[in-house]
């Protein structure tokens, strides 16, 4: 392997965190182990509640679907209808992450609707921050509900759903003079004036169909919600937003990047067993296992993410299996020895590089296990990201395709 490529990855790892240093004075390695087991637990299972409401009809429902990777038919998905349907707080775990619950909310129909009683009845406090959505104006009510948001020091978020309809409407209703961009801009500033007008200064909306999520504003939207949340809870919310642009794919990429070093050390200095075939490492398989998986679920790699990509697009599953470069069979402990046996080629002139760091000296110390591991990793995760990043261009020219052939039709 190329020298330079061999400091990259060393600068890289030295910079992945600043208590680097800090943590390895404190021992050998099976006991900076131990004490950063509890911190890479702490990462994967820290909570994140979010509070989705709105008026009945207005698609908060989907919307608690559509975050979590779902359909509206799934056996899992918040039900959905012109009616309310949901009468108390719910919550919907992600599917994959466990630890992200997207609450359903009652909707704020009411005529003598009061923002302190309703706020007081769903548990404000429990929730890291709201959606608030409406699929035609906002009233009095929203702006009502954002204020009393705002004194108690909750973030939220404006969403204005259904975009797609009123479109496709214009267009038909004006098909000689129609301008997606300029109707899209008529819906932003109409929703600027009535949440004005509530007192509301300067007030972010975000235009969403919620069944073409990487259309319009959602990709604005993920950040914004992203740069909103707790730091110590990012990476959770990062990891389990769906990845249907670009700049989310790359914030979930530097995010689990960050963490590489710590699910090294983890599995090398934690229940380490020799791996089969592979001469002079030893580490956790089933951590590192797990860590793949987790790669595969972010970036929706995995089978169940890849199924519903083709039912939704209405495309064959293997269309979307042939983008992939990375593997495409279910993350196995043989799958992830036989990653470690690749990664291993290089791994003797990573370790001399280790030495040549004062900070990282002490991880030479556990020999070639800890190099490969690093390096087996780094290698997956990139292979992640990159297909990731082809599964989306392969969505959108899809998605273009069709909407091509309905305009010809």
């Amino acid at each position: 392997m190329d020298s330079q490529l061999f400091q990259s990855k060393i600068l890289q790892l030295s910079m992945d965190s600043g208590a680097l240093k800090e943590t390895f004075e404190a021992g050998n390695l099976p006991v900076v182990a131990a004490k950063l087991q509890a911190t890479l637990q702490a990462l994967e299972n820290v909570k994140l509640d979010i509070g989705v409401t709105g008026r009945t009809g207005s698609g908060k429902s989907t919307f608690v679907n559509a975050i979590r990777g779902l359909g509206d038919e799934d056996p899992n998905s918040a039900g959905t209808g012109v009616v309310e349907m949901t009468v108390e707080p719910t919550p919907y775990p992600h599917p994959k992450y466990r630890n992200v619950n997207i609450w359903d909310l009652p909707g704020i129909d009411t005529p003598a609707f009061q923002a302190d009683e309703y706020l007081q009845r769903v548990l404000a406090d429990r929730y890291d921050f709201f959606v608030i959505i409406t699929s035609d104006r906002f009233t009095a009510g929203h702006g009502q509900l954002a204020r009393g948001l705002l004194q108690r020091g909750k973030a939220f978020h404006l969403v204005r759903s259904k975009v797609d309809v009123d479109v496709l409407a214009s267009s038909r209703r004006r098909p000689t003079t129609f301008s997606e961009a300029r109707v899209l801009s008529q819906i932003r500033e109409d929703c600027w004036q009535r949440l004005k007008a509530e007192g509301l200064n300067s007030p972010k909306i975000f235009l969403l169909s919620m069944f073409e999520l990487a259309k319009y504003d959602f990709c604005l939207l993920e950040e914004s919600m992203v740069e909103g949340v707790e730091s110590h809870k990012q990476h959770a919310l990062v990891v389990a937003l769906p990845s249907v642009c670009k700049a989310i794919l790359e914030k979930k990429e530097a995010s689990l990047r960050k963490h590489v070093w710590l699910v090294a050390t983890v599995a090398c200095g934690i229940n380490p067993s020799p791996v089969p075939g592979v001469q002079d490492v030893a580490c956790d398989l089933d951590r590192l296992t797990h860590a793949l998986e987790g790669y595969h679920h972010s970036f929706g790699l995995d089978e169940d993410s890849l199924v519903k990509l083709a039912e939704q697009m209405g495309q064959p599953l293997h269309r979307f299996l042939e983008a992939i470069q990375g593997p495409r069979a279910t993350v196995t402990r043989e799958l992830v020895a036989d990653l470690l046996g690749q990664a291993s080629r290089d791994a003797s002139m990573f370790t001399q590089e280790l030495l040549n760091v004062p900070i990282l000296g002490a991880l030479a110390t556990c020999g070639i296990s800890f190099a490969t591991v690093y390096q087996m990793l780094r290698m997956s995760l990139d292979a992640a990201a990159e297909d990731a990043h082809t599964l989306i261009k392969t969505f959108q020219n899809t998605s273009e395709h069709r909407l091509s052939e309905n305009s010809n039709q």
